[in-house]
């Protein structure tokens, strides 16, 4: 398959500039996710290393030749859409077959192709239905067999699965994993949703206002957010941040004071700041655990909303806080706890596993995790 670099690449549409100075260099044969809120610029990105869009400025390198200036046919890749885009007149062979019939290749290798295709996607006994005989899942399958019958070196995938229902996105979140694996193939892949990133990626772009906020492994970034950003964006349900206190600091650790926790010595090593410094702790509602008797310490939570997911509940509340009275607060607790919609809670978390964030929303480095 192929590499792909983006090198310096900005955009600006008039005096808007949605894509600030991109580097990112993908090996051969890595599926990786572009993340964001709508608006990050992720999918002009991705159009861009497609050739729908033209750079302003920077190359784009893929399998070591610059195609920054290349036709979107000449680059060696294939696109997938939001949209499934089938002709509702053709049968889903002649659906797979089209890009094949406009480049005129010889009917037994464009038999052998498609037969290829359906037979990954196993839409072998489906090949002659129409679009409007198959389910949302299966169409998208054939969306996909278009592109893979162009033997492309890069696959590129632009939210393939925000018009399926909850179900099928998971369903279709394995087999994209499958097929990755079955291709061997080098894919690009454009979400909102944190989800599919998680599950599918072997390294995730997180995009924020036109900038890559961090780029790595899914657990990297889940255990090591480089920002605040990344942190809230990245695990679900998202981060609880609290406002707190420095009060202390050395190579190993920092004191902060965060009111209704109380004083927490964090394993972390400290960024610019001073004692007094207002910074930001950050608790994964996972790494929460009801209290018992013989954990020191503690604090309270009141929940409003308890949603339970069979193996797992998410408790919905407030905390006291610095900045108010009450502070919005998630907990991750057991499927089957005793707990009540305006009952009081005691919390437990090992400082270890907590988040420390500077004013600037910049992460102190943890020294304890594991990834």
């Amino acid at each position: 398959m192929a590499t792909v670099a983006l090198q310096n690449i900005s955009k600006s549409f008039d005096d808007t500039q949605v894509l600030n100075n991109i580097n990112l260099s993908i090996e051969d044969r890595e599926f990786i996710v572009f993340v964001g809120p709508s608006g990050c610029g992720k999918t002009t990105l991705l159009r861009i290393i497609a050739g729908l869009e033209e750079a302003s400025e920077g190359q784009i390198i893929i399998d070591g030749e610059d195609v920054s200036s290349a036709h979107p046919v000449d680059r060696g890749i294939s696109m997938v859409f939001q949209s499934y885009a089938l002709y509702p007149h053709l049968s889903v062979f002649e659906n797979i077959a089209f890009p094949l019939r406009v480049a005129k290749v010889p009917e037994a290798e464009l038999n052998q192709r498609v037969e290829h295709a359906a037979n990954i996607l196993q839409l072998t006994n489906r090949l002659q239905h129409k679009p409007g005989q198959l389910s949302g899942g299966q169409r998208q399958r054939v969306a996909i067999g278009r592109s893979i019958v162009r033997n492309p070196k890069v696959f590129l995938f632009d939210e393939p699965l925000s018009n399926l229902d909850a179900a099928l996105r998971g369903d279709m979140r394995v087999e994209l994993a499958s097929l990755h694996q079955d291709l061997n193939a080098t894919m690009i892949y454009v979400t909102h949703d944190q989800v599919e990133a998680m599950t599918m990626a072997d390294k995730i772009v997180v995009l924020n206002a036109g900038s890559v906020e961090q780029f790595g492994s899914p657990m990297e970034l889940y255990h090591h957010p480089r920002t605040k950003f990344v942190a809230s964006f990245i695990g679900q349900p998202n981060m609880n941040f609290i406002a707190a206190t420095l009060t202390a600091s050395d190579d190993t650790s920092c004191s902060i004071d965060a009111d209704d926790l109380g004083a927490l010595t964090l394993p972390v090593a400290p960024v610019e700041g001073s004692h007094g410094d207002p910074v930001c702790l950050g608790i994964r509602p996972e790494d929460l655990s009801l209290a018992t008797d013989g954990d020191a310490g503690g604090f309270i939570m009141k929940v409003k909303v308890l949603e339970r997911l069979g193996g797992i509940a998410i408790a919905y509340g407030s905390i006291k806080s610095q900045a108010s009275d009450s502070q919005s607060f998630k907990a991750v607790l057991p499927g089957d706890v005793q707990v009540a919609p305006g009952e009081e809670i005691r919390l437990h978390v090992e400082p270890s596993k907590c988040h420390l964030f500077s004013d600037q929303g910049i992460a102190m480095r943890r020294l304890k995790a594991e990834v």
